[in-house]
């Protein structure tokens, strides 16, 4: 099975870009889909975590509160690190899952979008690495207008991450996206015809 992994800054447009290769009867899923999925109610995932936290991250009907879970490891680097001991391993299982499930539909290759593909290291499991690009500027203008947040609290964000020259540096496709919508598809509808002939 040819892994291709989709990858960008937080704003940059990789849900935008997924989409568009789903839109052309491709088998597109995300590492978000799985790490939701690792900790529905009643998962081994949400009682380690459960465990690890308390039950402050825990809503009143069972479901894992993502905002406080956020808001607690955003501010503490190793609880991030413990988060991420517990919910990595089981997000890689079920992808590998449903990679297998896509093989034997008969699928040429998946197309996994993975945020921080370049941060776990994943890029080295991918036989291609996209990587949606776009210039820091753009990203807290991005952030601001969606999240209603300060320029600050953006650059917070993307300090995270890993930089913009890592994620370059480790992409074998690259798509700008800091022009219009129509411009980008373009150039994904062009990479996705290269794609079907590099895996017929």
């Amino acid at each position: 099975m040819h892994r291709i992994g989709l990858t960008g800054g937080i704003a940059s447009g990789k849900s935008t870009v997924a989409n568009r290769f789903k839109a052309r009867g491709l088998s597109v899923s995300s590492a978000d889909h799985f790490a939701r999925e690792v900790v529905q109610p009643g998962s081994a995932g949400l009682a380690e975590v459960v465990d690890a936290f308390g039950d402050a991250v825990i809503l009143a009907d069972g479901s894992l509160d993502r905002q406080a879970l956020r808001q607690r490891i955003f501010s503490n680097p190793d609880d991030r690190a413990q988060l991420e001991r517990i919910l990595h391993p089981r997000i890689r299982a079920a992808t590998n899952a449903w990679c297998d499930t896509q093989t034997e539909k008969g699928a040429r290759y998946v197309l996994l979008e993975i945020p921080l593909l370049i941060e776990t290291a994943q890029q080295h499991t991918m036989e291609r690495v996209i990587v949606v690009d776009v210039p820091e500027s753009v990203q807290v203008e991005r952030v601001q207008r969606r999240d209603k947040g300060s320029a600050e609290d953006a650059r917070r964000i993307i300090a995270t991450q890993a930089s913009r020259s890592e994620r370059l540096h480790a992409a074998t496709d690259v798509l700008l996206n800091d022009r219009d919508i129509d411009s980008l598809l373009a150039d994904v509808d062009a990479l996705a015809e290269r794609f079907d002939t590099l895996y017929p």
